[in-house]
């Protein structure tokens, strides 16, 4: 029997500006991961307006020091770290690392642990165009999308 799919809104680098279409990219998610540079934590209140549940963790330009480094979350039996910069090597115990900082957006498996960047909603590197990331998690598969913002 399958559950119904988890689906998780995934941005970060925002640095004081969120999309315009926030509320089109957050429509119908059950949940919405900042993985850090949010910079003013008053966009932290205009994201939660949106109702689901944020997950946030603390990139190196924010200044809000009760926000965690990193955050680990078991979603449908996968275990989930969140956290801003990328570490040199794969973490034990986690399946999947979703990380921001580079503003580069990412899919790559390093040691069995899969590294997610949904790229940059400001200052993109390395040509990619601001991005956020749709996760879908469906019986213990995991469906990544970047979505390009206008």
């Amino acid at each position: 029997m399958s559950k119904q799919p988890l689906r998780i809104l995934v941005l970060a680098d925002t640095h004081n500006r969120l999309p315009p279409t926030l509320g089109e990219l957050a429509a119908e998610m059950d949940e919405i991961w900042h993985l850090g540079d949010v910079c003013a934590p008053s966009l932290l209140a205009e994201i939660r307006e949106l109702g689901p549940p944020v997950t946030i963790v603390r990139g190196n330009c924010d200044s809000a020091l009760e926000w965690p480094l990193t955050v680990d979350l078991e979603r449908n039996g996968i275990r989930f770290r969140l956290i801003h910069i990328p570490p040199s090597r794969p973490p034990e115990n986690v399946d999947v690392l979703l990380h921001g900082h580079t503003h580069v957006p990412r899919d790559q498996t390093r040691a069995s642990v899969r590294f997610l960047n949904p790229g940059c909603v400001t200052r993109p590197n390395r040509g990619a165009p601001p991005s956020v990331a749709h996760l879908m998690l469906t019986d213990g598969r995991i469906d990544w999308k970047l979505t390009g913002l206008r």
